[in-house]
């Protein structure tokens, strides 16, 4: 025994002095590689941006690509890859940009953000080059901006229209016997269709058919613009399907040519004007970001504050607005004294009604501080993401921005035959009050009960709708008329008073700042990005997992997993989420 003990302290003093060392290595990595990771960028170089990386709005933590020297997956936020594509427009080393446009994994509101920006840096007279072997109908949103667009001669060329489609559970959950009690107002609050439907309602049909058919038409009128190609004509070659190959869309002037990679590499030398075997020194956007310097120092700081995600209760996880998080952050900020207005940046289809309350409450005690808040919307703003962006001084929003569904709802399931059915588990209780198991997902609730929470219900409705009025500064009745869970495009809310000005990121931070009065600031962004040790508590193990699940179950597919996953969380908690997760293929 004393021999076992001798071998077991042995043992854990060498487990300890291990992780310590490792833990000191790892720091010095660290530390070289954020001292090292300065690029030169060299004369004559090419912005190479590829569109289908994701560009997200919450900056990333860039530690894991310094350790394994991959610059080339140096992660950029939207903000920062529109502000690199600025700073290039007068950057004497960079000549041009080359747009690799095959997929998009990005909203219709961020490639906005992206289109607008690289239009602005034609403006200077460089060169513009975009390139796509499987080109998508997003990614050739944005690569119509480009000077040139080629096709590979034997890739492919979608351009069909657009489609949303949606899932239905409602056979699903009939068969497993579970009852789906379901609670809203609003006649466009469809969130709960997918349990109580077969197939959209008319109204739901109707909304969607709107909202979509503003989001393309949008994307026609960008793309008829820059191609010198009416809208009219555009949609009959989908309607028709005349583009089919490569070689269709050369045919009718969305490409101007078809052409391999290397031929489209010696059109940049001649464009360069190097030598035909010359390397074309290409530069990553991520790369690009780690060799300028965007920071701006002042003592007067605008806050930027990213709210992307679902909005939860409590602590929440990484890629959620969690309550307790953003109450903290925004009580935080209003009381620096350097930090003189707000933008408050949301990209969130909205989520728990109470989360919403207590992020909106803050927002409203840092105006009644004295600070100009702002709201900038990024790809979706919906429901409860509009709750907390109701409140502001002004709101921005792009044409194709989704916002709007002003409406509640709420499911309480019922599991009862479920789990007697078909896994053979039964249930008995004792209760001290005839109503303490109120809200229990195995039995299913009384008349009384259903009229309790259809009326709780109603009560969030009525206060969303009079925050709205509150913010908006319009009647309760017209609020009403424009609510009802609908959804509405950023063009169509600012029609109806809901969004102030179309927009992106730096409008919005433009617009804070004459509004507290600023000549000079700079930008201090939260939630701050996660550290290593951050990476290393536990953020990056859920990020490679969920990668990891993407890769195995396909993009789509991980989506309805998210979407269930989200399910599963919001059951018995009143909901001011957008009516379904948004997808346009």
């Amino acid at each position: 025994m004393k021999s076992f003990f001798k071998f077991f302290l042995a043992a854990f003093l060498a487990l300890i002095a291990f992780t310590l060392v490792g833990f000191g290595m790892l720091s010095i990595m660290v530390s070289l590689v954020s001292k090292t990771d300065k690029t030169e960028i060299k004369p004559r170089s090419v912005l190479y941006i590829d569109v289908e990386q994701q560009f997200k709005d919450k900056k990333a933590d860039n530690t894991l690509a310094k350790l394994t020297g991959d610059k080339d997956i140096y992660a950029v936020s939207l903000h920062e890859a529109v502000e690199l594509i600025h700073y290039a427009k007068s950057d004497s080393l960079i000549k041009g940009i080359y747009l690799k446009c095959n997929g998009n994994s990005n909203g219709f509101g961020s490639s906005e953000e992206l289109r607008n920006a690289i239009l602005d840096f034609k403006e200077s007279r460089k060169f513009v080059i975009a390139y796509g072997e499987i080109i998508s109908q997003k990614a050739y949103y944005v690569a119509a901006t480009a000077d040139k667009i080629y096709g590979n001669p034997k890739g492919m060329m979608e351009w069909s229209g657009f489609s949303s489609q949606l899932y239905f559970f409602k056979n699903a959950l009939k068969k497993l016997e579970i009852e789906p009690q379901i609670f809203y107002d609003g006649k466009f609050k469809s969130a709960t269709e997918p349990f109580r439907e077969e197939k959209m309602t008319d109204a739901n049909r109707l909304q969607t058919t709107v909202w979509l058919g503003d989001i393309y038409h949008h994307f026609l009128q960008g793309i008829s613009e820059q191609r010198n190609v009416d809208t009219v004509t555009l949609s009959r070659y989908a309607s028709d399907f005349s583009i089919q190959t490569p070689a269709d869309a050369e045919k009718y002037g969305l490409l101007d040519g078809l052409k391999y990679d290397d031929e489209v590499k010696a059109e940049i030398r001649k464009d360069l004007g190097i030598a035909e075997n010359a390397k074309i020194s290409f530069v990553p956007i991520g790369t690009y970001a780690q060799s300028v310097a965007l920071k701006k120092y002042s003592t007067d700081r605008i806050a930027v504050v990213y709210a992307e995600g679902s909005i939860v209760d409590g602590k929440g996880r990484d890629g959620q607005i969690a309550s307790d998080e953003y109450r903290n952050l925004i009580a935080k900020i209003r009381t620096d004294k350097h930090i003189k207005a707000v933008v408050l940046r949301v990209n969130s289809p909205g989520g728990s009604a109470l989360a919403s309350e207590i992020i909106w409450r803050e927002i409203t005690l840092a105006r009644e501080k004295g600070l100009p808040v702002v709201v900038s919307m990024g790809d979706v703003a919906a429901s409860g993401g509009y709750y907390i962006s109701c409140a502001a001084d002004s709101i921005f929003a792009q044409p194709n921005t989704i916002t709007g569904s002003i409406g509640v709802f709420g499911i309480v399931p019922n599991m009862k035959n479920f789990f007697n059915n078909k896994l053979g588990v039964t249930f008995d209780r004792v209760n001290t009050n005839t109503y303490a198991d109120f809200g229990s997902t195995v039995r299913p609730m009384s008349d009384f009960e259903k009229k309790v929470f259809q009326t709780f219900i109603d009560s969030i409705y009525l206060g969303f709708k009079t925050r709205v009025s509150d913010g908006r500064k319009r009647n309760l009745d017209y609020v009403d008329s424009i609510a009802q869970g609908r959804v509405w495009t950023g063009a169509r809310a600012m029609e109806i008073g809901l969004v102030d000005k179309l927009g992106g990121l730096n409008d919005a931070i433009a617009c804070a700042a004459r509004m507290a009065n600023l000549q000079e600031y700079s930008i201090r962004e939260y939630p701050q990005p996660p550290t290593i040790w951050d990476m290393l508590k536990g953020n990056l193990g859920k990020s490679i997992k969920a990668n990891m699940m993407r890769e195995e179950l396909g993009s789509e597919e991980f989506r309805i997993y998210k979407q269930m996953r989200d399910v599963r969380e919001y059951m018995g908690v009143p909901q001011t989420r957008m009516p379904y997760d948004i997808f346009i293929e």
